[in-house]
């Protein structure tokens, strides 16, 4: 559904300045994957979603999305992705209903059809009893709703989701994605996000593509990446005069990885944490070392990027605002 190869797009910002936006991106992307782009600002997920869509022109390398080049077949590609940007697409003074039809018009699709197709998503994305109403007096969940709706209004294959329940509470974002994944469902579609929200990354992509400085640093799916690149971690309180006991029956757990000491705790690395804390426990009181507490930390996205690049997603995102 999507291929790059050697991406890259450089913004010239003046004659002694050049932002090298993305650095030479190369990802595939198969029919009906979820697929969530992860990174801070400034890392190139946006600008590489534009390339995709047709909104701007790569400075050099390929891509082609649901078969066509996006830079040579830009029309074809277009009439098969819908596109959600970070902003409301819908104009305010419109109504709800009025603007679904005319987006479908402008797809192409007769009126008859337009409608039809506007009737049918108003009713699964729950708009039916807005339809009438001006988009300026929707509240910022149903504002995404609409946004979704017109970017599925003719039926495309491939959806791009920039963001899209940024700014919603708890309970619109968790209605907004279960609206996305029946649509998804529904209609067998292809979906690829960028999202700050890393559980929704976690629980619902298949895949994890993870971007910094407008480079692909790491492309799998959520477990794997955390099991290869994080792993699991042992947290276990003891007295100070045990700490060197337990470090050396840490080092024997099989697969142990890093070891570090904060304060009274010990911090054991391990591949399967689950397994290795029964083993470790039951060895401490072989020995006759006390254990006061013990729990396993399971490792998340963010402890991921943490490993990648030295820093936390959450960390490089606030520092990287004012980033291009």
């Amino acid at each position: 559904m999507i291929s790059t190869r050697e991406l890259t797009k450089d913004f010239v910002v003046s004659r002694t300045e050049t932002v090298h936006a993305v650095r030479g991106i190369s990802l595939d992307v198969e029919p009906g994957e979820l697929v969530a782009v992860l990174g801070p600002n400034g890392a190139g997920k946006t600008t590489t979603l534009r390339m995709l869509t047709t909104l701007i022109a790569p400075t050099s390398g390929t891509a082609k999305v649901a078969g066509y080049d996006v830079t040579t077949h830009s029309s074809q590609v277009r009439r098969r992705i819908g596109y959600v940007g970070q902003g409301n697409g819908a104009g305010h003074s419109q109504r709800v209903g009025d603007e679904l039809l005319g987006q479908g018009v402008i797809y192409g699709l007769d009126r008859r059809s337009a409608k039809r197709r506007t009737e049918e998503l108003l009713e699964s994305l729950e708009l039916k009893d807005l339809a009438q109403r001006k988009v300026s007096d929707l509240s910022g969940g149903q504002r995404r709703r609409l946004d979704v709706a017109m970017g599925l209004v003719h039926a495309p294959g491939l959806l791009f989701l920039d963001e899209p329940s940024t700014g919603l509470d708890p309970q619109n974002r968790a209605n907004l994605w279960d609206h996305i994944l029946r649509m998804r469902e529904q209609y067998s579609m292809t979906i690829v996000l960028t999202t700050h929200y890393l559980d929704e990354a976690d629980s619902m992509a298949e895949r994890v593509v993870v971007v910094d400085h407008g480079e692909v640093i790491a492309d799998d799916t959520a477990d794997a990446l955390k099991r290869k690149l994080a792993g699991d971690r042992l947290h276990l309180t003891v007295g100070p005069s045990n700490q060197s006991r337990v470090r050396e029956l840490a080092a024997q757990l099989p697969g142990a990885g890093e070891i570090q000491v904060d304060g009274d705790q010990v911090l054991v690395r391990v591949a399967d944490g689950p397994a290795a804390l029964p083993i470790l426990i039951g060895a401490a009181q072989q020995n006759g070392v006390p254990v006061a507490t013990a729990q396993v930390h399971r490792p998340t996205l963010d402890d991921v990027f943490l490993n990648l690049t030295g820093r936390s997603l959450r960390e490089a995102d606030s520092n990287g605002k004012a980033a291009a």
